[in-house]
């Protein structure tokens, strides 16, 4: 102490008033820097406390199988072991998947899917990729990534092979999502892109990193990130608004080898419940609307196929059928009518 009181009182008033002012601020920065941790803290403790253990598959995989205590189902090719679920091995024409047994009917929430694409293959000669799902329908094997098409939900898709882009316009691998409505065809041969609402790249074959994807459904706003690069942060991929989906929807995975293949691993998927300060106008809204068929508010194009597409082969042949119907009666009165009048001109001849 007395050394520290000799030392400030040698120096100049100028250096006196700076090291006082460094030392407010170091001060300063201590306080944030506890602050901040105790903030960090918080959050990671707000995470774990609203992580839904019954729409989530994590290691050792306890809840997967066919017990009735199981909350998710095993399909196809898939196969459990210790680290992952392989929902497709390294061989051509398999496919497999995993399906939440318990429909959600959460509003707003955060689904956090770890995953690991990786095979023999070299460059173009892999494939398919993997798909995450929230829809109506479950356990449907079909060709889109494993899963039937003309589904009725939410479709994001980790897409490894290009069957169209062979001009390489779009990098693949390639991420995508898709709001289906029941009778939006997913196009496999133009990989998807007429009913894309949105998606980016991501390196996600053969890296020797840890690999995630983020999907945040929140206040009607579907968002997409990916981690991808071995940094351990989120990267932006896909931001729509206006997205409407119902509730009481299954949460699922899917996967597909043809002639080319891949391993595809889920190793976890974690499903966050978030919780939202709403306005009261908000949740009156949100009680009065129900919304039945998926949509997207804002998204033309979506709509302009969703009329294009919206009636089936059977329903035009049913329309034109009654439409045919329609214009014989209609031609019938006319004659009947016809012949009354042309009746009527005779007696009124004699």
């Amino acid at each position: 102490m007395r050394f520290s009181y000799f030392f400030y009182r040698s120096l100049p008033s100028d250096s006196l008033v700076y090291l006082k002012t460094l030392s407010k601020s170091v001060c300063l920065l201590l306080v944030l820097c506890v602050l901040l941790g105790s903030s960090s803290a918080d959050n990671v403790y707000e995470m774990e406390e609203f992580l839904k253990r019954e729409y989530s598959l994590t290691k050792p995989y306890q809840g997967l199988g066919s017990s009735s205590s199981s909350h998710w189902d095993l399909m196809g090719n898939a196969m459990v072991t210790p680290d992952h679920v392989r929902l497709t091995p390294d061989l051509q024409s398999r496919q497999g998947a995993v399906w939440s047994r318990i429909p959600c009917y959460l509003r707003d929430w955060e689904l956090q899917v770890q995953f690991k694409v990786h095979g023999e293959g070299k460059k173009n000669f892999h494939g398919d990729g993997v798909a995450f799902w929230l829809t109506k329908e479950r356990m449907q094997n079909g060709p889109v990534f494993g899963n039937m098409n003309l589904f009725t939900g939410l479709g994001v898709f980790v897409d490894t092979y290009t069957n169209e882009d062979k001009n390489r316009e779009r990098v693949y691998p390639y991420v995508s999502a898709m709001l289906g409505n029941g009778t939006l065809s997913y196009d496999h041969e133009r990989d998807g892109r007429p009913t894309e609402i949105g998606g980016c790249t991501a390196m996600v074959r053969n890296v020797n990193h840890d690999t995630f994807l983020l999907i945040r459904y929140i206040r009607s706003r579907l968002t997409i990130m990916t981690d991808v690069d071995g940094h351990r942060e989120w990267r932006d991929c896909a931001d729509i608004s206006g997205v409407r989906l119902p509730l009481g929807f299954y949460f699922g995975a899917t996967s597909i080898t043809g002639d080319l293949s891949d391993n595809h691993d889920l190793i976890s998927m974690k499903l966050y419940e978030l919780t939202v300060d709403k306005t009261k106008e908000e949740l009156e809204q949100e009680e009065e609307e129900e919304v039945t068929v998926p949509r997207v508010d804002n998204m033309q194009q979506f709509i302009v196929v969703e009329l294009e597409e919206g009636m089936s082969g059977v329903q035009y042949a049913v329309t034109a059928l009654f439409s045919l119907m329609g214009l014989g009666v209609l031609a019938a009165i006319g004659l009947m009518a016809y012949g009354r009048w042309k009746e009527k001109s005779r007696k009124r001849f004699y």
